[in-house]
């Protein structure tokens, strides 16, 4: 178990609006939700921490692993190379409805080298970890005698006590002119005038909470399995039957079996002119097995 020194925030508990009726339909529907005391990161995983995990036991990460041919059906084995989905900027204004213009799988990109080879951290020590696999923070969190917060935790922290305003400082995305979280600023995905990047942990204002990072930089796992709409508590257990209709639901394209998780927070990329989820209420979908460069996490524990 980790010598765990990381400083974190007790979150009283207390009842909170989930979700938003304004943005994408995954947030809906918009409903009251409580929330047990729990205690969670200041900031986001590091390079650094990662690494001092990593050192002590040894992990490898998804990224660094050689890839399950029976995972992949119909791949050739010379392109089951072991890599992660790097962000790449396109050269000019580009179809928006299409990812694949930039986002490319990069050989020998992973935690360590967020670029791809050649690339690495040492420079990044205080940013937070990228290309972390679900499996990876978990296994982090185990070391750590911790877990990964749940969707309902990590909005409720995110809000820093702000109820059922559509950013966590307030209605507007850029009050008085300021970026107050590390986002996308400019035409998205080719003029960024804004950090480009992640951004060391801790260097836009802290929320109600004295949280920092919960909004914008990376994404962060939560342990909820994506559904195109919120669960509500009044919904009846999740019995077999219903849990495999969410995997399926949460499979990335049709006949996988890859689970997705709930994301939430927003990223760097995160961007008005495509992708307004830099805000409490926003989630994203993200499958189990895949590192990125804008998904991160951080822990939580009971109170």
């Amino acid at each position: 178990m980790a010598d765990d020194a990381r400083e974190t925030v007790l979150i009283p508990g207390g009842s909170f609006r989930m979700g938003s009726a304004e943005f994408y339909p995954d947030e809906q529907p918009v409903h009251e939700r409580r929330v047990e005391s729990f205690r969670i990161d200041r900031y986001a995983v590091t390079n650094a921490d990662y690494a001092r995990f990593v050192e002590d036991t040894g992990y490898v990460t998804v990224a660094e692993r050689p890839l399950d041919p029976a995972s992949y059906p119909g791949v050739a084995a010379e392109d089951l190379v072991p890599g992660a989905m790097v962000f790449t900027p396109t050269k000019g204004p580009t179809d928006l409805r299409d990812w694949r213009n930039w986002w490319r799988w990069e050989t020998g990109a992973h935690w360590r080298a967020p670029f791809g080879p050649g690339s690495g951290i040492d420079d990044r020590l205080d940013h937070p970890v990228v290309h972390v696999a679900y499996e990876d923070a978990t296994a982090y969190a185990e070391w750590a005698g911790r877990r990964l917060p749940t969707e309902a935790e990590h909005e409720y922290a995110a809000r820093g006590g702000v109820d059922g305003a559509r950013f966590a400082w307030g209605d507007e995305p850029y009050p008085g002119g300021r970026s107050l979280a590390n986002s996308w600023l400019g035409r998205f995905p080719y003029d960024n005038r804004g950090v480009g990047g992640t951004a060391p942990v801790g260097s836009y204002p802290e929320n109600g909470y004295g949280l920092f990072d919960m909004i914008g930089n990376t994404w962060e796992w939560t342990t909820d399995y994506y559904t195109p709409r919120h669960i509500l508590p009044s919904d009846r257990p999740v019995d077999a039957g219903k849990r495999a209709n969410l995997l399926a639901a949460a499979s990335p394209r049709e006949g996988e079996q890859i689970p997705r998780r709930v994301l939430k927070g927003g990223s760097f990329l995160c961007s008005p002119d495509y992708c307004l989820r830099f805000r409490p209420a926003a989630r994203s979908p993200q499958a189990e097995d895949t590192g990125m460069s804008h998904v991160g996490f951080r822990l939580a524990s009971d109170a």
